[in-house]
């Protein structure tokens, strides 16, 4: 069964200094201790990551998982292969400057289907973490990058 979770949270940044900071994958490994290692396996040809291997500590376990990542104006969506953990993971990124223009409304979706099962509870409170930790961190990059 599928796990799902989302966060919607603004960033004082607009949309491209946001985007430009997700596709920094190898900053991932400094905002939380869960991921452990992230190598970008190609790239589309604007730089852009297209496939990603990344390995990720969650629930005490360490997985290794390989992202596609799609692309837009204002949006990132990628899916994971299936891994030891998981049949499937689904995360989407969508943009929106804010009434101001000067901010961004940021709505980030995650599903996760995982492969044994495992009371929701803990995959809920695990993927809290993550994603907290991963917003937080993309929240500080961007606002380093822009003074």
């Amino acid at each position: 069964m599928a796990v799902r979770t989302s966060r919607r949270f603004v960033i004082e940044a607009p949309p491209e200094a946001i985007m430009d900071a997700l596709a920094d994958v190898e900053a991932l490994l400094s905002d939380t201790p869960a991921y452990r290692r992230a190598e970008v396996l190609d790239r589309y040809d604007d730089g852009r990551p297209h496939r990603v291997r990344l390995a990720i500590r969650v629930l005490g376990r360490l997985d290794e998982e390989i992202l596609e990542f799609r692309w837009g104006p204002d949006w990132l969506v990628w899916d994971a292969v299936r891994t030891k953990q998981q049949y499937a993971q689904h995360v989407e990124y969508r943009l929106r400057p804010d009434y101001t223009g000067t901010s961004t409304v940021v709505t980030v979706d995650v599903t996760v289907e995982p492969h044994t099962l495992i009371p929701d509870y803990f995959i809920k409170r695990a993927g809290k973490t993550v994603i907290d930790a991963a917003n937080e961190g993309l929240r500080k990059r961007v606002l380093r990058a822009n003074g």
